[in-house]
């Protein structure tokens, strides 16, 4: 016992900084898309026609919808003008299934914090039932690193709990296949009110690379209203526990 005692004390602090500052991530981490379209040859679509899940439009504006997007990079290694990139940020969440479109010559605005009533209730304090609806178990074990020694997500108020009934709002992954379509309702429909819905990973928003399939109903969203977006395949648990923190007004810039 003695020797451990030491051991941890020679360690030191190893739980992450974030968000008190900046925490340092992979080269290769693909984080939001940037888009300049002054690098691009008029009439080229070599990003919209290498992407195989159709997220980037470019008729008009070019616009990547990371809602769809599985940060493959198929897109910037086609395109000839790098007028494609992927940054270092992993600040991606939304607030809205819209805000997660990506425009040319527009500022991303990550997610915005609850409304002043609902902050007042979970700011301080949020209990979150995860249902995996058929995920691949990508975003539930990057969702399950953030409650070890290294992230430490309890320390901002938020855990995962093993009720429904004990929880403040509903964590979903997956696409929503139809084996867990009932699942994921009787669980929403367990949480008592007011509540929270938080989707997670590309098929919980949009069906991911199963999107369309007969056995699965596109994400979430058609079951039960979404406060929260988390795009990513997986998203990074940096990605996850930013847009958490967004949530409930521990982050704002």
């Amino acid at each position: 016992m003695l020797k451990a005692i030491l051991t941890r004390f020679r360690q030191g602090h190893r739980t992450m900084v974030y968000p008190d500052a900046p925490q340092p991530l992979s080269p290769r981490f693909r984080g939001l898309p940037l888009l300049d379209t002054s690098r691009c040859e008029e009439g080229c679509r070599a990003c919209a026609d290498a992407c195989p899940y159709g997220a980037i439009s470019a008729a008009g504006p070019l616009t990547l919808d990371m809602g769809t997007c599985l940060f493959c990079g198929d897109c910037a290694a086609q395109c000839p003008h790098d007028a494609i990139t992927f940054s270092n940020d992993a600040r991606l969440s939304s607030r809205s299934r819209d805000g997660l479109a990506v425009a040319a010559g527009q500022h991303y605005h990550p997610a915005a914090a609850l409304e002043e009533k609902l902050l007042r209730l979970f700011g301080r304090s949020l209990k979150l039932r995860e249902v995996s609806a058929g995920g691949c178990n990508a975003c539930e074990a990057d969702t399950n690193v953030l409650s070890t020694i290294g992230w430490d997500l309890g320390r901002f108020g938020i855990q995962f709990v093993a009720s429904p009934r004990h929880a403040d709002g509903l964590f979903v992954t997956g696409p929503v296949s139809e084996n867990m379509r009932q699942a994921l309702l009787d669980t929403y429909k367990a949480i008592p009110e007011p509540k929270l819905v938080i989707v997670t990973g590309a098929c919980a928003i949009n069906g991911g690379p199963f999107k369309d399939h007969a056995e699965v109903h596109n994400g979430a969203s058609g079951f039960v209203p979404v406060d929260l977006y988390i795009p990513g395949c997986p998203p990074s648990p940096l990605t996850i526990m930013d847009g958490l923190l967004r949530l409930v007004g521990r982050v704002t810039e």
